[in-house]
């Protein structure tokens, strides 16, 4: 069943510059890890000056691959998504418009604030206040576009994906407001509302739900749109998929203490955190094997479609992520693991192989569809990408194993006499070949990206306006 509607049925404009933007950062964000990746290798790359050092441009990756590259993919996923589940238009093509400029103007901030110091020193929320207002604004301006849509569509049904992308856009408000609590001393300087171990409970129940909510739930929106559409097929269990959604965001909030093992936080705090992050693996599993079994009778298809391949290793990354999140969580292992390299691997399964994957495949569905083509310029310059992609992410992450472990046994060994038997300068010597295979693995991924670029580049060149057009005018009665 399909239903004809108006040439200016979908608001597209705004999702094709938010798809574009998110290629750009990317290359930006990823191009910014490389190198100070490489710092770690060779440290004369801080070339002596304070705004290249790595304690002030690790800051600036953070926040390009996170909330420029990342942002940019949700927020143009999002509204793809939307439009197309509840068969309406945007609610307001210039309120969409100020979000998106809106959310460039906070990325150029950032670009600029944080080389030259000015920061909350909090991870993840490093901008000063005047950019966390602007941010905050532009946020709730999404939501209005966002809910305000669904709240007008023509479909009786909220399908599952618009439930996902809501949950994120609502918690990550929370998160935002609740942390960046500050008082203003001047421009570009402020101090936390809080205090001591209050404060670091706040930024790591902000921090980690940060990955909860920004970096996992809208992924997971994304993933019970996109893996269904690439793979023809229906969810493997809608009604999973609504179980997956509630435990989720039930569980997940609680975990933050998880980051703060053996500080000054309560015992009892560490405690509920550890345990949330345990039970925290039957939803995330939940949703990796729903999107897993999506392809029950179309497994075949993974020969000959790398989009589709993007999409399913994701999975299988998300479903190895969120198994290591809560082993780390457990105090025993957490006493090796932290502080280490390990829990840099951890971060990197999840944004290489499990975040940077699902956008990739999304966009490479999306774009030819935005632009009115049948497919991408080039089927094997996204092969190219796929194995740039996975094998920089295993080299990544397998280097950073390597090195954690081989980090926390070392801090942790001790002679008869009760003395360290490694000072902390071998350990980092020990370090020194993970980093090259790190910074080498880095590299792949951002290459790969580079590709991604120059086949977008040429589809868009190739596109016809009036077949974009058209691509807008039809309303596919449901997304499964």
């Amino acid at each position: 069943m399909s239903t004809a509607i108006s040439p200016t049925a979908y608001n597209y404009k705004v999702v094709r510059q938010f798809a574009i933007m998110t290629v750009v950062w990317g290359i930006l964000g990823m191009g910014m890890g490389v190198f100070i990746a490489s710092q770690l290798v060779w440290p004369e790359l801080n070339f002596g000056l304070p705004w290249t050092s790595f304690g002030r441009l690790r800051p600036l990756h953070t926040n390009l691959v996170i909330f420029a590259f990342g942002g940019c993919a949700l927020f143009a996923t999002s509204y793809y998504v939307v439009q197309r589940t509840c068969q309406t238009r945007l609610i307001s093509d210039s309120m969409a418009a100020f979000h998106f400029w809106g959310w460039q103007a906070v990325i150029i901030g950032a670009g600029i604030t944080l080389p030259l110091g000015y920061t909350t020193s909090k991870e993840y929320a490093e901008l000063e206040w005047p950019l966390a207002i602007l941010l905050a604004v532009v946020w709730v301006t999404y939501a209005a576009v966002f809910f305000g849509t669904i709240i007008k569509r023509k479909s009786k049904h909220i399908y599952v994906g618009n439930w996902f992308y809501g949950a994120f856009i609502l918690v990550t408000a929370m998160l935002h407001i609740v942390n960046h609590m500050s008082l203003p001393v001047s421009l570009f300087k402020s101090y936390s509302l809080y205090s001591g171990a209050t404060d670091a409970m706040i930024q790591w129940w902000y921090g980690h739900n940060a990955v909860g909510f920004f970096l996992t739930t809208g992924f997971l929106g994304m993933m019970y749109y996109f893996v269904p559409k690439q793979a023809e097929r229906p969810i493997y269990s809608y009604r999973l998929s609504i179980v997956h959604f509630w435990a989720l965001i039930t569980l997940y909030i609680w975990a933050g203490p998880h980051h703060l093992h053996y500080t000054a936080l309560p015992d009892w705090a560490q405690s509920l955190g550890m345990a949330m992050s345990i039970i925290l693996l039957a939803p995330s599993w939940g949703g990796m094997i729903n999107g897993m079994m999506t392809l029950s009778g179309a497994w075949h298809k993974l020969r000959t479609d790398p989009i589709l391949r993007f999409l399913v290793v994701s999975l299988a990354f998300y479903g190895m992520s969120t198994f290591e999140g809560p082993m780390m969580a457990i105090k025993t292992v957490n006493s090796l693991s932290h502080y280490t390299d390990w829990t840099i691997g951890h971060v990197h399964a999840g944004a290489l192989g499990w975040v940077a994957m699902i956008s990739i495949g999304a966009l490479y569905h999306m774009i030819p569809k935005l632009w009115g083509r049948p497919q991408m310029h080039s089927v094997g310059l996204i092969n190219a990408h796929f194995w740039l992609a996975t094998i920089g992410t295993v080299l990544y992450i397998a280097s950073m194993w390597v090195n954690g472990i081989t980090q926390g046994l070392m801090w942790r060994a001790i002679n008869e006499d009760g003395t360290l038997t490694y000072s902390f300068v071998e350990a980092l010597q020990a370090s020194h070949p993970g980093y090259i295979v790190r910074a080498l693995g880095g590299a792949f991924f951002a290459s790969g990206m580079l590709l991604m670029a120059y086949n977008t580049f040429r589809t868009v060149r190739a596109s016809q306006p009036a077949e974009a057009e058209a691509a807008a005018q039809i309303a596919v009665v449901g997304a499964h």
